[in-house]
């Protein structure tokens, strides 16, 4: 989710609501530095890294049918309409194919695929990439949209993607978007992952009015099949500012805490352990179980880094 700018607080990484109470409508000030509190040393140890032309990386996703690894960059501000967002396309090694990939953007986030299309949420759009050709296929304006933010794709092609400040998961479907959940419960959503008929949904946390205190927030799932959209924790307590998660291919999921900057593991019985410590603005991740390798989109410090643990 986010970085630089607005999004320290709304990020969402995380970047309200025409239905939100009204001390969620006031405008949103900038977050000191002075409240957030000091992290412990970065642990730096890359097995390989990309910097040149990578420019407020938000998302990494890597695609399951070519190994090629794309690269959200926002380019500016994570909330500005300023036509400065890409998309850069790696190899599965992290070598560079072409950094500009995708232009045209304005502040693109997560990134998903589905049968040869990558989307991604841009702002108040959601967007798909034909992945053969590199060209745009299509853009489905979301009305009411607030900072739309990660993305995911169900089996029968359903696109859902997290408003943060919003406080909404839309479903996107042949070109229209619908409203899947709204409100408190859903704990101002940003990372998105879909597992069989379940969306996992990783909470960024409650934000006080001034969003000066960060309010952790915690990973749960919502039923797919079900009109009551049932919700089901998988860490009973709050345990950070969520954003980027990933099956850890053990029942478990590796997720990116932006604020805190560290890299956990969150068991089957929902417990968190830290496994790796970066710098604050550690966004929406992409991870490799088989190699234990998970890849770190660092917005503050423009970078895309791959680590083994």
């Amino acid at each position: 989710m986010i970085s630089r700018v607005l999004f320290l607080v709304l990020i969402i990484t995380v970047a309200g609501c025409s239905t939100a109470p009204d001390n969620q409508k006031a405008e949103q000030p900038a977050v000191s530095p002075a409240t957030t509190p000091a992290a412990p040393a970065a642990q730096d140890d890359a097995k390989w890294a990309v910097t040149e032309g990578i420019n407020a990386p938000e998302s990494v996703y890597i695609d399951a049918e070519d190994g090629f690894i794309f690269v959200s960059n926002i380019g500016g501000a994570p909330d500005q309409r300023d036509g400065n967002g890409y998309i850069s396309k790696l190899g599965p090694d992290g070598k560079v194919i072409a950094i500009q990939w995708v232009t045209g953007f304005n502040a693109p986030k997560g990134l998903r695929s589905y049968k040869g299309t990558l989307w991604t949420a841009d702002l108040d759009e959601v967007v798909s990439i034909d992945i053969a050709s590199g060209k745009v296929a299509s853009r489905v304006k979301i009305d009411g949209a607030k900072f739309l933010n990660d993305v995911a794709c169900g089996s029968d092609g359903t696109v859902y993607v997290s408003d943060t400040v919003g406080n909404r998961i839309y479903a996107v479907k042949n070109g229209k978007a619908s409203v899947f959940a709204e409100g408190d419960d859903i704990e101002y959503p940003n990372g998105l992952l879909v597992e069989g008929d379940k969306l996992v949904v990783a909470g960024w946390g409650k934000p006080e009015a001034d969003f000066t205190t960060k309010v952790p927030g915690r990973l749960f799932t919502l039923d797919l099949k079900t009109k009551t959209k049932k919700k089901t924790l998988i860490t009973p307590e709050p345990f950070g500012n969520t954003d980027g998660i990933e099956s850890d291919g053990q029942g478990g999921y590796i997720v990116s805490d932006y604020m805190a900057g560290t890299i956990k593991q969150v068991g089957a019985d929902g417990k968190a352990t830290v496994v790796k410590q970066l710098k604050q603005g550690s966004a929406d991740i992409a991870y490799v179980p088989a190699q234990k390798l998970v890849i770190v989109p660092q917005m503050s410090e423009n970078k895309i880094a791959a680590y083994t643990f």
